[in-house]
């Protein structure tokens, strides 16, 4: 039996930073982008707002471009304070880089998967395994284990026996954080 699941964002992720009013250091964007143009040169900024005490902050996205090198369609989405790009920002490792921050994926995302036949690892006949797929329609870094436990509604305990006795095999490791498809196998 095989099966697909996809790990789909719900809202952007919380930006890990430190705010200079309060203790609190998380911001979350909403889409508002800031753009300020010098004559022939362009600044672009995605705005967050801290969670604390509500002090705003600027990721910088664009910094002294000539106007005539951003393509006017990216100019557009920022002008229309886009989600949608700044959900595809976020996911550039050199736009968090070059701002100095984290994101923390926590409630984040949730996993789509399918029409749920089979609930849980042991309601399934006996000698039947199950393929699972597991796609990222984003790169949300995840642990596999707390994701198979939450998608067959069992413990992460059950899930790390499994592994355990050689019943939950995989091509990748399935500790740490992943952020990519993988495959995996329930056996019995």
């Amino acid at each position: 039996m095989s099966r697909t699941w996809v790990v789909v964002p719900t809202c952007p992720p919380i930006v890990l930073r430190r705010c200079h009013r309060c203790p609190s250091g998380r911001f979350r964007t909403h889409g508002k982008f800031r753009v300020n143009a010098h004559h022939k040169l362009l600044d672009a900024w995605l705005l967050a707002l801290c969670t604390g005490c509500g002090d705003t902050t600027k990721l910088a996205v664009r910094e002294r471009t000539h106007v005539r090198s951003v393509r006017p369609e990216l100019l557009n989405l920022m002008h229309d304070n886009d989600l949608g790009l700044a959900a595809e920002l976020l996911q550039d490792p050199l736009l968090l880089r070059r701002n100095r921050v984290a994101l923390d994926w926590d409630n984040a995302w949730r996993l789509d998967r399918g029409t749920p036949d089979l609930s849980g690892p042991s309601d399934r006949p006996d000698g039947e395994a199950i393929e699972v797929r597991v796609r990222f329609a984003a790169r949300v870094p995840v642990r596999p284990v707390r994701l198979i436990a939450g998608g067959f509604g069992c413990s992460r305990a059950e899930v790390e026996r499994l592994l355990a006795e050689g019943n939950l095999v995989s091509t990748v490791r399935l500790s740490g954080k992943l952020s990519g498809d993988f495959t995996f196998m329930l056996k019995r």
